[in-house]
């Protein structure tokens, strides 16, 4: 495993589809100039050593961009001149790349389970957050943060204290840095510093992905953004 990987920016293009630079990156990834959804596919790229052209866009410029998408979303990812869509998808597809899935299909099973009640968490903390209406959003707050969030950070927080300090099968899975890059995404939504403060097991497995190498490196070097 490599400690990084070379990163190509592209912030004010909207040529998508396209790249005029000789040697191009095999991979490119394109998102909006965030975090968020792309970020569990930065890590595994990353982590697997796996060199991408990290294409970015400005808000601005999604007019333009999205009817040219699959389903008028991002992230997307193209490879020799297939594009795939859906974030979870693609990360899936680069976790098989870079050896972070199961030995067998019950492994992937248990690690996909993981990983879907991590966006079942992101799609309900998301319900309050993105709510325009200030009646309902603020009827939504107490139960989100009195019931919903401990609901699954308590169970999850317990899977990671019985799983040898990781999420799924007992090692370092394609959840794990699943769960950790997304966290920043969760916390503001939330608005919120830190939501795994109270979960020692949980801010032990989020130290154990942050000090990869890969991971590590990354990090320090990935452009500033909000979320």
């Amino acid at each position: 495993m490599m400690d990084g990987a070379c990163i190509k920016r592209t912030r004010k293009s909207i040529n998508i589809f396209h790249t005029t630079e000789e040697m191009a990156p095999a991979y490119k990834l394109t998102y909006f100039e965030l975090e968020a959804l792309a970020e569990p596919i930065r890590f595994l790229l990353n982590y697997g050593g796996i060199e991408f052209e990290d294409a970015r866009f400005d808000f601005e410029n999604w007019p333009q961009i999205k009817p040219n998408m699959p389903f008028g979303q991002v992230p997307i990812l193209q490879h020799n001149g297939k594009v795939a869509h859906q974030s979870v998808a693609i990360a899936r597809y680069v976790a098989k790349k870079v050896k972070l899935v199961g030995s067998d299909d019950w492994e992937d099973l248990e690690i996909d389970g993981v990983v879907d009640t991590v966006n079942d968490l992101r799609q309900k903390i998301a319900l309050y957050s993105y709510e325009v209406d200030d009646i309902i959003r603020e009827s939504r707050k107490e139960p989100l943060f009195k019931e919903t969030i401990p609901y699954y950070l308590q169970r999850l927080d317990a899977i990671v204290k019985t799983n040898n300090g990781y999420l799924a099968v007992g090692k370092l899975t394609w959840a794990d840095l699943y769960f950790v890059a997304l966290l920043k995404y969760l916390n503001y939504m939330c608005g919120a510093n830190d939501i795994i403060a109270d979960y020692p097991n949980l801010v032990a497995l989020k130290n154990t992905v942050m000090e990869i190498p890969a991971i590590k490196a990354w990090v320090g070097k990935r452009p500033n953004s909000d979320h």
